[in-house]
């Protein structure tokens, strides 16, 4: 296992990426804000799970396999903007939440389903796997997979933290725009441009070289 130093030093890095505005945490912000705190939460819970997938990737080598080989990064970077898009479009062309000022009710599980989702199909978390995490393995210090899976563990608990924290302040502060009528409209519009962007990042990521 890596030595207490490298586990402090990882986890002031990993909190420090975690707590920086990324994708997950706009996709996380984007859900509170338009469904409620109890959406964002479980939106968060989802992209952890879908860290975890990525952990399992990573322990495998099967997150290097993505990075190295062209064709496999390109199938996943463009299955995930697709995704992220076409969320992005329903959102926009909706008008349920033109006469919704409460969050819209949605089932936990689906929700939970698609953080998962968005972040397994995010080939940025795969290159940071691969270009942060290996940097705090030490070969010296027992099994490098134990290492990857321990580390990699330890960063979605992290981020878990921060993500959940995110969700909670989105929240509070969505509280003000739901009691606008208009705001409804602009929330579709603002959530689904985020979708549509997101989609449009992943699309353009390039493979590490």
């Amino acid at each position: 296992m890596p030595t207490w130093t490298t586990i402090a030093l990882f986890s002031l890095a990993g909190l420090a990426l975690a707590v920086v505005p990324g994708p997950a945490v706009t996709y996380i912000v984007t859900q509170s804000v338009d469904k409620g705190r109890r959406a964002g939460v479980v939106s968060a819970l989802g992209i952890s799970g879908g860290g975890l997938v990525h952990v399992a990737f990573a322990t495998a080598g099967l997150s290097a396999l993505v990075a190295s080989s062209a064709a496999a990064f390109t199938v996943v970077k463009l299955v995930g903007a697709a995704y992220l898009i076409i969320v992005g479009i329903r959102r926009i062309l909706s008008r349920e939440s033109e006469r919704a000022e409460e969050p819209e009710e949605a089932p936990l599980h689906r929700l939970f389903a698609q953080g998962v989702v968005v972040n397994v199909l995010n080939p940025k978390t795969a290159l940071f796997f691969l270009a942060f995490l290996p940097q705090f393995v030490e070969k010296h210090h027992g099994p490098v997979a134990l290492q990857v899976a321990f580390l990699g563990l330890l960063f979605v608990a992290i981020a878990a933290v921060s993500d959940c924290a995110y969700a909670l302040l989105a929240s509070v502060l969505a509280g003000r725009l739901r009691s606008n009528p208009r705001a409804a409209r602009v929330r579709a519009w603002a959530s689904g441009g985020i979708f549509v962007a997101l989609g449009i990042t992943a699309a353009a990521a390039h493979r590490a070289s």
